[in-house]
């Protein structure tokens, strides 16, 4: 759902384009039809959309990763250590490049998330947090991927804006 919304926001930035989604399920799952529907209530079409593993050749090349919990990240970064300072929730990126302030126009996107990582520690991927973390529907009610929807909309808008410059 999130890839979906960030690769339609991050157009413009060529620096995190393609957006890719890959994630901890084994490969080939289909979407859940309440993710389905609740992103075509978006505009979006991900009914083709199927599952692909996290590998530690991704993480390593991407200039950006995004995980929906703390789980997630700390698996990329076991994967590729030197990836932390790139690997962020989505609320965690959302919250720090506020707290950051918009990217310059002129400053690349890897010295921004760097900013964006200054101060974070390993120990900040312990645990699981009400902060950075958003839950996984899976088994919930339609009405949870609707909200869960929403709030990944206005949390890529906000990324993409914040990314974008200002």
């Amino acid at each position: 759902m999130a890839a979906a919304l960030l690769g339609e926001r991050l157009r413009g930035v060529p620096e995190l384009v393609p957006v890719e989604s890959a994630g901890l399920l084994a490969e080939g799952f289909a979407a859940d039809k309440s993710a389905c529907q609740a992103m075509a209530g978006l505009g979006h079409d991900i009914t083709t959309h199927a599952s692909r593993r996290l590998t530690a050749e991704a993480v390593a090349a991407a200039e950006l990763v995004v995980g929906m919990e703390r789980l997630h990240v700390r698996e990329a970064v076991v994967m590729a250590p030197e990836a932390f300072p790139r690997c962020f929730t989505l609320r965690e990126l959302v919250r720090r490049g506020r707290a950051v302030g918009p990217r310059r126009p002129d400053q690349p996107v890897r010295h921004w998330l760097a900013q964006l990582a200054e101060g974070r520690t390993h120990a900040d991927l312990l645990g699981e947090s009400a902060i950075d973390d958003i839950d996984d529907p899976m088994g919930m009610p339609a009405s949870v991927f609707r909200s869960l929807a929403a709030e990944l909309d206005e949390l890529t808008a906000a990324f993409a804006a914040l990314v974008a410059g200002g």
